[in-house]
């Protein structure tokens, strides 16, 4: 007897849903090996990066269509802007803050949305706007040094450049994302040239970027991208959430990094409104009967 067309699309679901588990646990462990490495933050990057992009290429060289138009190139720059300062503040703050500070990216991309994609922002919106920056301000009541709290400040600026990322895949969305990643990928290793020859990371460290660049980087956009189509957007919502969750705890259990106890709680106002109103406009979306992916599921967090 063969499978139904019901029965199939749940296989496929449940393949995707793992594909996103997956990929989820993936992203979560960069907080942790960017932390171990000992090398310079730019040179991780970038470094990163080159691996990544050498592995995307590989794995879909047949299908791969680089049209470099505005939102492709401007979305590929902001794709190395958000590695590149994620990485610095990694090094220079906690994990949790770094992730988490960035994981506000999509309130900055509702307001620039409105500009960018002549998307309307509710009076919900604005008031989980205020929410998010009120968690935001959290995070710097700690006692900081001066570099974590520049550190925080590039957490912040890395969710800014995110946002514009995500907001260039959404012009994007009747192609595919994979160009723009390999090329913010690539730009992201030659902006970091200058880098590279500070000293070196040694053979533990060289095995850390490679498992960074193919697998946390590639192989985790790779299964993200297959996933995507088959699941619904408050799936991949909910699942994301992985990702920033189990990110400081990974350190916290290898390294014995604690956040602070503001930025506990700013945290958990941040992930709170971010996660709320992304499903609350899901369930709105499929109240007006729109299809079950919204465009305004995010693209996999590059880190």
């Amino acid at each position: 007897m063969y499978p139904t067309t019901e029965q199939d699309q749940q296989k496929q679901r449940n393949k995707a849903i793992l594909f996103l588990v997956l990929s989820a646990l993936l992203l979560s462990l960069n907080g942790l090996f960017i932390k171990l490495i000992e090398w310079n933050p730019q040179a991780i990057a970038g470094t990163r990066s080159a691996v990544a992009a050498m592995t995307m290429l590989l794995v879909m060289r047949r299908r791969l269509r680089f049209n470099f138009s505005a939102p492709q190139l401007v979305g590929a720059l902001a794709y190395a802007l958000t590695v590149i300062s994620f990485v610095m503040a990694v090094k220079m703050t906690t994990a949790a803050n770094a992730i988490l500070l960035q994981y506000t990216a999509p309130v900055y991309t509702a307001v620039l949305g409105i500009w960018f994609l002549k998307e309307k922002v509710t009076g919900l919106d604005w008031g989980i706007i205020a929410l998010v920056m009120g968690g935001m301000a959290l995070f710097f009541l700690d006692e900081l040094s001066p570099g974590a709290f520049w550190g925080n400040i590039l957490s912040v600026f890395s969710g800014i450049v995110f946002s514009i990322f995500i907001l260039c895949m959404r012009r994007q969305k009747d192609g595919s994302p994979a160009e723009t990643v390999i090329l913010g990928n690539i730009l992201t290793a030659l902006l970091c040239l200058p880098y590279y020859g500070q000293g070196s990371p040694g053979t533990i460290g060289w095995a850390a970027l490679v498992f960074l660049g193919v697998f946390q980087l590639g192989l985790s956009f790779l299964l993200y991208s297959s996933a995507i189509k088959h699941v619904t957007a408050l799936d991949a919502v909910l699942i994301q959430i992985i990702e920033p969750l189990l990110n400081p705890i990974w350190v916290l259990l290898v390294i014995g990094e604690v956040p602070g106890p503001w930025a506990i709680l700013g945290g958990a106002v941040v992930l709170a409104a971010v996660t709320g109103r992304s499903i609350y406009r899901n369930k709105m979306e499929v109240r007006k009967e729109l299809p079950e992916q919204s465009p305004q599921a995010a693209p996999p967090t590059v880190r």
